[in-house]
């Protein structure tokens, strides 16, 4: 790309120059590294969406590694989801059960808070939690996968707890 003419990408002409730039290569990118059932495409434009949300803040030497990086977060958040969901629908109700009816009723209503409150977590929170709590890695994997330190994990994990137990009374 030519030497920074603005500070930034926010120019139509430089940022359609990046998009027929970067985007087959994120394209490429995000499908080999995830295959298509994550919708590469939609990554894509999630991306280059966001890159022209921030557009003031990125200089055009820095779009290709903003793309990249953006598209990668959002798929593994992506995922990270979908394996929750996957985990809930997995689970068989019993088909006879000595609980009462009432204790039936607030495990569900408990199971909807939880999800309720899971989802008003930041993206950062919600991720390392998941990542932690649900696919069970520790804290140093965590801080490899999303490229930040090992604290900066145990703070979004220690946060979404206390978020959590704010939102639910009992856990």
């Amino acid at each position: 790309m030519p030497k920074d003419l603005n500070n930034h990408i926010c120019d139509e002409a430089l940022f359609s120059k990046a998009f027929s730039d970067y985007s087959k290569d994120l394209h490429d990118f995000l499908y080999y590294k995830f295959g298509s059932h994550i919708n590469p495409q939609d990554k894509v434009q999630e991306a280059f969406v966001k890159l022209w949300q921030k557009c003031k803040d990125v200089k055009p030497s820095k779009a290709k590694s903003f793309l990249f990086t953006v598209a990668n977060n959002l798929t593994l958040n992506d995922i990270a989801h979908q394996k929750v969901v996957l985990k809930f629908q997995e689970t068989k109700p019993k088909s006879s059960t000595h609980e009462d009816p009432e204790f039936l009723m607030q495990e569900q209503e408990y199971k909807l808070k939880l999800q309720k409150a899971i989802s008003n977590l930041t993206e950062a929170q919600r991720v390392a939690f998941l990542m932690n709590r649900i696919e069970g890695k520790k804290h140093k994997e965590i801080a490899e996968v999303l490229n930040i330190s090992q604290k900066a994990v145990e703070k979004r994990i220690y946060g979404a707890l206390k978020q959590l137990r704010k939102e639910i009374e009992g856990i």
